[in-house]
């Protein structure tokens, strides 16, 4: 029994796999890449293999691209997993690849999955064999490559982008599993109406391995009747009652959501805000993380122009903090939609990011004599705080012809306020200030 249940085990192999497209005609999406007359397609059907780098979310078919310009190309095809593989893995490669070469002449295409998890030594590893010939290399990454893979070996492949699919086309990847006799669910004979073909789409958030994932497990849950099995509505909601959306904390489509959401902030769009929002708290990610980034929009993009903007959205994190969710998350929805209809100003943010370039580039002015504290006789000795004017003793509680910065830099303007909300007010106040310090017989630093 043992035996036959471990053969049973080494026989199976998922719906997701079984249906790998066996050709270009069988393949679905990318049609931008893939259509007929577009480069890479004409590439892959005249066999002209080259070096190339393939970058999209999860279950686009990156794989199964490879494969295909592989079986065309009449090529060896090596993979690795820089999940599961080392630098012995890539010398195992590197000997099959060359023996290939030097015995039947055969080129190797060497996929890697996962690129972006080798380290900076193991990716440069790949490089003499790139450059040589030994080896066609195919790297796939779910990372941007322009942060996650070395120049040297990008400089030697082209990158292709690849899309989520849509879910009209995931319609398409379901369809031919529930049509194959051979390789998917055809004999099998399962019964699902089109709603719940959409349905099955929508969940798999554009990833076709999850959407067959999803099928397979639907079909073996569906309920029998007569001759054949119908997926209805209790088995899909019992297939997707624990579904989570594609959104993969640390990665690209994390950075790429939480950007769409300070955008739309920025943007005046509370819908775009709300929307990122649930899309991110659907996806699983932590609103405590949220709420902190929400804290920084107020200071960057609405500043002085509203100040209430800010203790709003401490406020906010302070109620996720206190009562959890959904209490929170509403709370964080609060402050969002606050920002976004609020008036805009990222002139502290420049002013401060412009003081500290110049803090690292200038050198370091001493503090003005008149600034200094003197709370020793010998300081006061040496004139430490001579001559300050303390400005609430002034009219208007404004020493006019005063100066603050050092004498190296007087006359430097940093901060400068936008025409909106409350900064209207703040340049009209700075802009009278400055008229009286122009005005003044008192001014510092006279030349």
């Amino acid at each position: 029994m043992n035996d036959l249940f471990s053969q049973q085990q080494t026989n199976y192999q998922p719906l997701a796999a079984r249906m790998r497209p066996r050709n270009l005609d069988d393949y679905i999406g990318q049609e931008h890449l893939l259509a007929p007359g577009k480069p890479l397609r004409e590439a892959i059907v005249r066999g002209h293999l080259h070096s190339m780098i393939l970058w999209g979310p999860p279950g686009v078919g990156k794989t199964s691209l490879a494969k295909l310009f592989a079986e065309q190309a009449h090529a060896r095809f090596e993979s690795l997993s820089a999940v599961l593989s080392g630098v012995k893995e890539i010398r195992a490669a590197v000997a099959i690849a060359q023996q290939e070469r030097a015995g039947a002449g055969r080129k190797t295409i060497l996929f890697v999955d996962e690129v972006h998890r080798f380290n900076k030594s193991q990716q440069d590893a790949f490089l003499p064999y790139v450059e040589d010939g030994t080896f066609i290399f195919i790297g796939a990454t779910t990372e941007n490559p322009s942060f996650e893979l070395n120049n040297a070996l990008l400089s030697r492949c082209r990158v292709y982008v690849l899309r989520g699919l849509q879910p009209e086309q995931l319609q398409k990847v379901l369809q031919q599993a529930l049509d194959d006799q051979e390789r998917g669910l055809g004999k099998s004979d399962i019964r699902i109406d089109a709603d719940s073909l959409a349905t099955l789409s929508q969940a798999a958030d554009g990833d076709a391995r999850k959407a067959l994932n999803l099928l397979e497990i639907a079909a073996d849950l569906a309920d029998e009747s007569d001759d054949h099995k119908v997926i209805n509505e209790q088995v899909l909601a019992e297939v997707l009652a624990s579904d989570v959306r594609r959104f993969d904390k640390g990665g690209d489509i994390f950075y790429e959501q939480i950007s769409a959401l300070h955008k739309s902030v920025r943007g005046s769009s509370p819908d775009g805000a709300l929307y990122w929002l649930a899309r991110m708290l659907d996806g699983g990610c932590d609103p405590l993380y949220i709420a902190r980034r929400v804290v920084r929009m107020a200071s960057e993009d609405i500043g002085n122009a509203d100040p209430r903007a800010l203790p709003l959205c401490l406020a906010a994190w302070d109620v996720q903090e206190r009562l959890g969710s959904p209490e929170g998350e509403l709370a964080i929805a609060q402050a969002l939609v606050y920002l976004a209809a609020a008036p805009k100003s990222n002139a502290v943010y420049n002013a401060f990011n412009q003081i500290r370039a110049d803090v690292r580039s200038q050198p370091a002015y001493d503090v003005p004599i008149h600034l200094r504290n003197a709370p020793t006789r010998l300081m006061k000795s040496m004139d430490y705080g001579a001559e300050y004017r303390y400005a609430h003793d002034e009219p208007g509680a404004y020493a006019a012809g005063e100066k603050y910065l050092p004498e190296e830099i007087v006359d430097a303007v940093y901060y400068q306020p936008v025409e909106r909300g409350l900064e209207l007010k703040i340049q009209e106040k700075l802009a009278h200030f400055r008229e009286l310090d122009k005005q003044s017989k008192k001014q510092r630093y006279k030349k």
